[in-house]
């Protein structure tokens, strides 16, 4: 048995899709808006005076804190038919579907948060391991569920799901820092690729 395992912003899509989701349910005059108000926030993540997972948090509960969680989610769905498809990295489709041609077992590990990203995988027939996001009384919170799916945690959600010496073979694929762990559980390790499709 084998398995591939790809990361998703950067490496199965052109761009970093927690803000093509914040664009496509609160509009883009909202979007850069918000990124104007909370762009103190993000240079200190840039200067890596604040991690990535307290960054996120901040982005979320700025844009989405209080969101029905039903509707975020329909509209997570909508995001994956409508928006998702032009996004892709048409080489990186073609190596999940040529792992998936030769009985490989293909997993999507992402920091990026499931509702956006389970719906695609769903279509692609893949599994899906990503962020999770707090939910109370049926809304968001705009906090993190457990840890953001980066880095180590890629690894540890990964070891959680799958024996790995069961499989022979191990693919990896992933674009950035926060992806080198999971590149170093491979017997096969491709960083940055797909990128002539940018």
């Amino acid at each position: 048995m084998k398995i591939a395992f790809f990361d998703f912003d950067g490496t199965i899509t052109r761009r970093d899709t927690l803000f093509e989701i914040i664009r496509y349910q609160k509009g883009a005059i909202a979007m850069y808006a918000g990124m104007l108000l909370l762009s103190p926030v993000l240079v200190l993540f840039r200067l890596k005076l604040l991690s990535s997972h307290r960054t996120k948090e901040i982005v979320l509960r700025w844009f989405f804190r209080g969101t029905p969680a039903a509707q975020f989610r329909t509209m997570c769905e909508a995001f994956c038919k409508h928006r998702l498809p032009s996004l892709l990295r048409p080489q990186a489709i073609a190596a999940i579907k040529d792992h998936q041609s030769k009985g490989h077992l293909v997993a999507v590990v992402t920091a990026s948060a499931r509702d956006w990203v389970a719906p695609w995988c769903a279509t692609m027939g893949i599994s899906c391991i990503a962020t999770q996001l707090e939910v109370k009384d049926q809304h968001l919170t705009g906090n993190i569920l457990g840890l953001n799916c980066n880095g180590d945690e890629k690894v540890c959600r990964i070891q959680a799901e799958y024996q790995l010496d069961q499989y022979e073979d191990i693919y990896a694929y992933g674009d950035s820092n926060g992806d080198k762990a999971m590149l170093a559980l491979a017997g096969t390790a491709v960083y940055k690729p797909f990128r002539t499709n940018a």
